[in-house]
């Protein structure tokens, strides 16, 4: 997710020091399947980030690449932390405007790193429309078809897009290994299609959000539990429901089990047995090794 500019500058003002303790963890390890770790309001503390995350259970995390820059940046900082942080290797919808003539070069050029583990961000955004929507079609077209040819995972956004997502990615399903809609927050009928195209699906702490994410939790118990995965989306998507509060609007990956919690509540689960199944279906999705 692409955050506004008023968000980019309240994460960038804030302060550095640290006021949340980490959230209880589960007793099973995690995995943060998306995490904006090279966002600049990372910079300061990133080792710090990636401590708390141990000490809350989250052993492994994938860090996004949403543009051909930040893909560069998302595989340098996973390469501070061999077996703990991988990477993608994409152009969100809000940047296909920037796409070039060598990006598809660029990005098959880091999805041949051992550390990148799928291809994306990429889809499409019709909330913002940050790129025209014909520059979105093309560019998420290009992925499946760099994703088809390597055999990676893709990593899939859709936001207020569903129909022409749905028509581009039906035709090359077949073509795909495995792709997972990343942060879903679309209706029932949206996650009944992607189902019904075996994608995977990831969970955020839009779950948590009792403005707009109440829905969620009505329908996040049809994904079976094989194909469902949680994520924090760092920096963005700070659980709204968090008490207390941190000082500052950041979210980070040591917040992952509370919306693990709020995902197995929603779905009548155990929190550590739905933590074993998303670990171990993000381990099979990206390939990740078993750290035990």
């Amino acid at each position: 997710m692409v955050p506004t500019t008023g968000l980019v500058s309240s994460l960038n003002s804030a302060e550095p020091e640290f006021d949340q303790p980490a959230p209880r963890s589960v007793d099973v390890e995690l995995i943060d399947i998306g995490a904006n770790l090279g966002h600049e309001s990372f910079e300061h503390d990133r080792e710090q980030v990636l401590t708390r995350a141990r000490e809350a259970g989250v052993v492994q995390m994938v860090v996004t690449g949403a543009s051909e820059a930040e893909s560069v940046t998302a595989l340098a900082v996973a390469r501070t932390a061999p077996g703990v942080l991988y990477s993608t290797a994409g152009v969100h919808p809000h940047y296909a405007k920037e796409w070039g003539g060598e990006s598809a070069a660029t990005l098959e050029r880091l999805a041949a790193e051992p550390e990148v583990v799928a291809i994306g961000e990429t889809g499409l955004d019709f909330n913002r429309d940050f790129s025209p929507r014909p520059d979105q079609e093309r560019v998420l077209e290009a992925h499946l078809e760099l994703a088809a040819g390597l055999g990676m995972p893709v990593f899939l956004h859709e936001r207020d897009a569903h129909a022409r997502f749905l028509a581009i990615v039906v035709r090359w399903r077949a073509q795909l290994s495995r792709a997972v809609i990343h942060c879903f927050t679309g209706d029932g009928a949206a996650l009944d299609a992607y189902l019904d195209l075996d994608l995977h699906v990831g969970v955020t702490g839009w779950i948590c959000d009792e403005r707009r994410g109440l829905h969620l939790r009505e329908i996040v118990g049809r994904v079976p539990l094989d194909r469902l995965m949680v994520e924090t989306d760092a920096p963005y998507l700070l659980p709204r429901d968090l008490a207390p509060k941190p000082k500052t609007r950041r979210n980070e990956p040591m917040y992952l089990p509370h919306v693990l919690r709020a995902v197995a509540g929603a779905i009548g689960c155990e929190p550590d047995a739905l933590a074993q199944s998303t670990t171990d279906t993000a381990r099979r999705f990206f390939g990740l090794p078993n750290l035990a």
